[in-house]
Order: C-alpha cells, then sequence, then structure tokens
C-alpha cells in the first residue's frame, strides 16, 4: 500500500469529509422539513384536515402511481401537471375571484387594473405570511381561503374520479378513467396536494423565502428566485471553471507516462479454464437484454400515451395498463437489467479473483441468485398492475405494490428481496475475493474493487429510512441515496476498477497504472458525488445551506467528466495492442460509448439543469430526462451492455459477434438516442422552460400549453428516434440469444500466436 499511500489518503479524507457533509445537512434537513400541522383550522375554529388525513392523501397519491402521474414539489412525471404547482396556481386565481366578487361585486377580469392590483397585493400577503402556530401545531385560514381551497379540491375530486366532463382532460393528462375510486380517499388526497402547496406558498419563519426557497415560479405571489439562488449558481459556474482548469494543470504537470507492459501472445483470460459458476451466467444475459428489449418497448408506448393519452393508436389500453404502470415498468425495468449486468460482471470476475477457480457451492450460490432476481421483478411488476388498478386492498399497496417514488416503485417487500439479493451477491463475490486479499502481492487494485463492492452490496439499504408515512422532504433525502449515491456514485467507481482489473488481468495495462488510475478516479468520482446529492433537493422543503452545499459540489461533478475522451481513446487503442483483442472490440466500443454519454449526458446535459437558478425554473420540465435518458441510459446502460458483451465472448469461447447485428445495434441505439433528444425532449423542454420562466411552471406543464400544435408535433417527430433505437437494441439482443444458445451457428474465433500461426480459442 505503501506505492499508493498518498492516493488511499485522498480518496480517505475526501470520503470522510463528503459524507461529513451529508449527514450533518441531512440532520438539516430533518430539523427544517415543512411542519405537517396536527390541525388545518377555519377562522370559526372548525378542523379542516388534520396531520393524520394529509398523511392519508400521501398514501392515496402513492397507491395511483405517485411521481409516476404527474409530479409533485417537481419530481416525477411530466405529461400531467405538477400537482404543487397546478394547485397553488388553481387555488390563487379562485380566491381572487372569490375576492372580486365580495370586495367589487365583478368577475376577476371586469375589474380595473387599481383593482386588480389591490386585490393582488392582498392575496400576496396572505399566501406568504407563515399562519402555522408551533406552540399548537395549528394552521390558520382564512374563510376566504378555505373556501378557495373546497373549490380547487372539488376539481381535483371530480378529475380523479370518472366525471364526464372533465374526461378530455384525464386524456390530455394520460390519466385513466376512475384514477382513484374511492371518495374518501381523492378527499383525503386533496388535503396533500393543498400541503405541498402551501409549504410552497408560505415563507418560513424569520424569512423571506417560502419552505421549498420560493419554487415554483408564481408571478401572482412572487414566487421569483431568491438572492441566494442567483448566488450560489454564480458560484457553482466559477467552481466548475475552476475544477476543470486544475484538472487540466494536474493531468498535464502531475500524470506520469508509464511504459505499457508487453501484451501476452494470448488472451490470459482464456488460459484459465471456465468454472462452474462463469458457465452459469448466460442466464443473466439473457436476463439483462430480456428486461432491455421489455423496457425499450415500453418507453415507445409510455412515449406514445403522451400524445395518444388513453390508447395506443385507437386501442383501448388505459384502464388496465394506464400512462403511471406503463412508466413504472419502464423505469424499474431499466434498474434490474442494468444492475442485472453490474451484477453478472462481478460474478464473472469472482473466480478468476480467486485463481481461477469456484469458492465450494459457489454456482448454487449463482443459480439461486438468479432465480431470487426473476421472483422479485415478478413480484414487483404485478404487485404495481395491482396497486394502480385499485385492485390491491389500500393497506397493502405500500409493502406490495407501490411505493409511489419514482425508481424505487416497487413495493417495500420486493424492494427488502432486492436488498438481501445484492447482499447475497456480495457473499457471492467476498468468498472469492477474500482468499485473493491473503495473498501476497500488490492487493491496492482488488482492495478498491472490494471496497466498491461492499458499498453496492449495502448502500441499497438508504431505502429503508424511511416509509409509508415519512415526511416526503426526508423520504426526498434517502431516496436519492439510492438514485444518486448507488447508481451514480459506487456503481461508477464499481465499474472503474472492474474495467480496470479486466485490462490489467489480460496484460494489456500495468497494475500500477491501473491502480493509480483508478483510486484517483473514485477521488473525482466522490468529491463531487457524495455531496452533489443535495442537487436534487434545492426545492424539496430545504434550507439555503443544502442548496449551497448542493450546488457547489454538483458543478465539481462535472470536472472528471473533461478527460474522458482520452479515457475512451485509451480504451479504444488497447484493440490494437494484440491480435486476440479483436476478439473484444465490440465490448470496448460499448465502452467507448460509455465514455461519450458519460461526458454529453452526464456532463453537459447534466451541469445544464444543475445550477440552482437553471433548476429553479426547469424542474419538472423534459429537460430532466432529456439528461436522464443520456445519462441513465448512456452511460449505465451501454455499460451493462458491455459488460454482458464481454462475459458473454468468454462464456461462450467460440463465438464471433455478428459484425452486421453488432454495427446495427451498437449505431442504431446510439443514433436513435440523439434522435430521441435532440429532436424531441430537448426541444419540448426549451420550449416549457420559456414558458415558465414567463408565465410560471403550472402553464408550463398545463392542459393548454402541452396540448398545443407545436408541443404535440414534437411528441410525435420522437417516434422516428424510438424506431431507430428499437431496432439497434433488437438487434443486440438477438446477439446475445444468438451467443448464448447457438454459439456453433457462428464461425469459430481464430487467434493468432507469435510465429503467425492460426490457433483455435481454448474453452
Amino acid at each position: 500500500m505503501a506505492k499508493y499511500r498518498r492516493l488511499w489518503f485522498l480518496l480517505i479524507g475526501i470520503l470522510a469529509v463528503t459524507f461529513t457533509l451529508l449527514g450533518y445537512f441531512g440532520a438539516e434537513v430533518y430539523r427544517e422539513a415543512p411542519p405537517i400541522p396536527e390541525r388545518v383550522v377555519s377562522a370559526d375554529g372548525d378542523t379542516l384536515m388534520t396531520g393524520e388525513s394529509i398523511l392519508d392523501g400521501q398514501t392515496a397519491w402513492q397507491s395511483v402511481g405517485g411521481m409516476q402521474l404527474g409530479s409533485i414539489w417537481g419530481h416525477g412525471a411530466y405529461q400531467a401537471p405538477d400537482w404543487t404547482a397546478d394547485w397553488l396556481h388553481r387555488e390563487l386565481e379562485t380566491w381572487l375571484e372569490i375576492a372580486a366578487r365580495e370586495e367589487y361585486g365583478q368577475d376577476w377580469h371586469s375589474l380595473s387594473g387599481q383593482q386588480q392590483n389591490a386585490l393582488q397585493y392582498a392575496l400576496k400577503t396572505e399566501y406568504r405570511t407563515n399562519t402555522y402556530d408551533a406552540a399548537t401545531s395549528a394552521l390558520h385560514l382564512s374563510e376566504r381561503r378555505v373556501e378557495a381551497i373546497a373549490e380547487t379540491a372539488d376539481y381535483y375530486s371530480r378529475l380523479f374520479s370518472d366525471a364526464p366532463e372533465l374526461q378530455s382532460t384525464r386524456e390530455n393528462y394520460a390519466m385513466k378513467e376512475n384514477t382513484l375510486p374511492s371518495a374518501e380517499r381523492r378527499e383525503r388526497m386533496t388535503e396533500f396536494f393543498f400541503w405541498t402547496a402551501w409549504a410552497a406558498a408560505t415563507e418560513r419563519p424569520e424569512s423571506d423565502v417560502t419552505y421549498t426557497n420560493n419554487w415554483p415560479h408564481e408571478p401572482l405571489i412572487d414566487n421569483r428566485p431568491s438572492g441566494e439562488n442567483v448566488v450560489w449558481s454564480l458560484i457553482s459556474v466559477v467552481l466548475l471553471i475552476a475544477g476543470v482548469g486544475g484538472l487540466i494543470w494536474a493531468w498535464a504537470f502531475l500524470r506520469k507516462e508509464d511504459e505499457e507492459p508487453e501484451a501476452p501472445v494470448q488472451d490470459p483470460l482464456t488460459a484459465v479454464g471456465l468454472t462452474p459458476s462463469q458457465k452459469a451466467l448466460g442466464k443473466y444475459l439473457l436476463l439483462v437484454v430480456g428486461l432491455f428489449t421489455f423496457q425499450v418497448m415500453l418507453g415507445g408506448f409510455t412515449a406514445h400515451y403522451t400524445v395518444e393519452g388513453q390508447g395506443f393508436y385507437g386501442i383501448e389500453t388505459s384502464e388496465w395498463f394506464p400512462y403511471s404502470l406503463m412508466r413504472t415498468w419502464h423505469i424499474q425495468s431499466a434498474m434490474f437489467w442494468i444492475a442485472t449486468g453490474f451484477l453478472a460482471a462481478g460474478l464473472f470476475l469472482a473466480p478468476i479473483i480467486n485463481g481461477g477457480k469456484d469458492p465450494k457451492f459457489q454456482k448454487l450460490g449463482v443459480d439461486v441468485l438468479f432465480w431470487a432476481l426473476v421472483a422479485v421483478v415478478a413480484g414487483s411488476f404485478i404487485g404495481n398492475f395491482l396497486a394502480i388498478n385499485q385492485i390491491m386492498p389500500a393497506n397493502l399497496s405500500f409493502m406490495l405494490g407501490h411505493q409511489g417514488y419514482e425508481y424505487v416503485d416497487l413495493g417495500r417487500l420486493w424492494q427488502i428481496g432486492k436488498f438481501l439479493g445484492i447482499v447475497f451477491w456480495l457473499v457471492l463475490m467476498l468468498r472469492g475475493i477474500v482468499p485473493a486479499l491473503r495473498q501476497p502481492g500488490d492487493k491496492n487494485l482488488l482492495a478498491l474493487l472490494t471496497a466498491s463492492v461492499v458499498a453496492i452490496g449495502l448502500f441499497y439499504g438508504a431505502g429503508f429510512f424511511y416509509g409509508e408515512r415519512t415526511h416526503i422532504s426526508i423520504m426526498e433525502y434517502w431516496r436519492w441515496w439510492i438514485v444518486h449515491l448507488w447508481v451514480e456514485g459506487f456503481f461508477e467507481v464499481f465499474a472503474t476498477a472492474a474495467l480496470a482489473f479486466i485490462f490489467c488481468s489480460m496484460g494489456l495495462v500495468s497494475r500500477t497504472v491501473a491502480t493509480a488510475a483508478s483510486l484517483a478516479s473514485a477521488s473525482l468520482f466522490m468529491l463531487g458525488g457524495v455531496p452533489g446529492t443535495f442537487h436534487h433537493l434545492y426545492f424539496s422543503g430545504t434550507t439555503t445551506p443544502v442548496m449551497a452545499v448542493g450546488a457547489t459540489f454538483s458543478a465539481l461533478e462535472v470536472v472528471p467528466l473533461v478527460v474522458l475522451g482520452y479515457e475512451a481513446w485509451e480504451n479504444w487503442r488497447l484493440k490494437s495492442r494484440a491480435p486476440w483483442m479483436e476478439n473484444i472490440r465490440w465490448p470496448l466500443t460499448f465502452f467507448v460509448a460509455v465514455a461519450f454519454w458519460n461526458m454529453l449526458g452526464a456532463g453537459v446535459l447534466g451541469f445544464m439543469i444543475n445550477p440552482p437558478i437553471a433548476l429553479y425554473f426547469i424542474q419538472g420540465l423534459n429537460t430532466t430526462p432529456t439528461h436522464a435518458h443520456a445519462a441513465l441510459f448512456g452511460v449505465y446502460g451501454f455499460l451493462a451492455l458491455g459488460f454482458a458483451l464481454m462475459i458473454l465472448r468468454y462464456i461462450r469461447p467460440r463465438i464471433v459477434f455478428d459484425e452486421r447485428l453488432m454495427k446495427v445495434g451498437f449505431w442504431w441505439l446510439n443514433i436513435g438516442l440523439v434522435l430521441m433528444l435532440l429532436t424531441s425532449l430537448l426541444p419540448v423542454g426549451f420550449i416549457q422552460f420559456i414558458a415558465s420562466a414567463s408565465e410560471g411552471l403550472w402553464y408550463a406543464r398545463s392542459e393548454a400549453f402541452m396540448q398545443s400544435d407545436i408541443l404535440q408535433t414534437l411528441r410525435w417527430v420522437r417516434t422516428i428516434g424510438d424506431v431507430v433505437f428499437i431496432v439497434g437494441a433488437l438487434a443486440v439482443t438477438w446477439q446475445v440469444v444468438k451467443g448464448v444458445f447457438f454459439p456453433d451457428l457462428e464461425p469459430v474465433a481464430l487467434e493468432t500466436d507469435e510465429k503467425g500461426a492460426a490457433s483455435e480459442l481454448s474453452a
């Protein structure tokens, strides 16, 4: 370890500091979360709702798909409104109408400018003034506001039922008829919507910003970006420039050029016989491409719902397979197949690390883990279906059906099953790693790989720190531990260390270079990645310090991405190091694509929405899925597919990849993703951004705006990119299926030894 002591100390120091920040300001989230009053009372002292009834409304919202049907505080789906922004604007307009009739005996739009200004001042004063009494935990409302709330709630109760007068609105929002059949639960849900809007409009005690940092943009009550928002946005840009400059200087002056080892004549990985557990990984690859194909098809289905909200080319589908269910399955299947690809990569490496042999009963463990994954996938999908269609009893929905939170939609029981499966994978990995760690020699790279494996195995458990009735601000804190920290942080480190270990084991990269590069990369990823988690929480009921930390460190997340072009070139040129590298040219090509999309999807499109001032106006718009598609599939999707192809190459040693299939698969996936982003999602997002900045978020997500001709046309245009992408996905899937079941249909892969003679690859 002495050779890498400084790099280890740097990584450990960064982790200590960044997790301290994450923990300290996480406690701030708990302390400063918007209060849920025990009672909401009118001026006459009547109790309108309670803290328990508001939380009952939260559970009702979760059961219909939660964040998969519209959004709350900007987090969720994009076709239906953001319920917070929409409720707030409707309530404000209703209040003005009531006030106009009471004060002047006329409709609001019939008033003079002076009269309207007077009522708008009264509106702003009433809504931004905090009338919550912390001593009694009671929220006091005026009679006029109570009346406005009642009228707004009636609209939502009818919208989520099958009221015929709102049928076209439900279709435009991609809602099924009678989304929430129970009138009582609809009433509770309106109370939850009201509370989220109250927190967005009411100033914190001794502050001039609301509980959500003045989000959403709502000119009627002067909900506008705060001064702190602008300041920390500028600081984040300055830090980005400084970080990029610093990295380039460090890269130029500190990076050492080590001599590359002479490439072996034969692939060292083929010199080690396949173990039973490695041979058993074929079914994992089938699960990867099976779920991948399922997810891609669902993506096209879900996208079509944005133009035909209750059907698929004239076929009525929403009664049983509504938008919220399709979007849930689309996202969950992505999480499952990408995770399975990473798990398979680890299981492939474990015997190699263990000297080319399986620990006792390793194959049995690999088989058990596979069927456990299948059970969790099937159980969670069935639970999603039963919950969203309101077939499952309400009291079982969170546990067995749908948690309501994007990316962590699966019922809690299936979440527990997934966590136990990941822990079991950790055990299988450690059974191969621990004996190797005890052997003499340089184990620094293996130690880093081990640390990432342990982190993947344990950090998914962060999802158990919230429950069905947990305050939504606190839930968001822990949810992003999974979505951001677990996926974007530790999986990134695992991928870096795993690829370094593979290339090092092949004799293509020196162990010194691989270890130093992996440790340095891990430090850079964690420096911005850990506290950068807070950039998802700017407007989720948190305070300015949380915004400051998130803005500062999320800018640094982009810094290491500036050298990914060099990393891509380094990976690509490995193919010319030895003739036998031609056999893994296509996995390498997928890894090159990972570097490109990391730069564009995570870097450019990620930073586009990261500064607080940018996210203030575009949180909840189609700019977010632009980043999500480019980063989730572009980075982790291509990486998982690259792992799958590399594993296939070694567990079916006679295979030669079909050039036509692989060219179609690789290029059509990339071109389809570019078309999807640049011809539809990004243009829609920019047009919405203009609307959000000029009128307010409510308008950018409104029925009238979203159904405008230009946005309808752009959503239809997406079909082209989707079709191209689907063709690429089917090509890759068929290559893997052929390789697993019919490897002998392919030409025999040949290697050239140092004398020029062709020799068949060993099994």
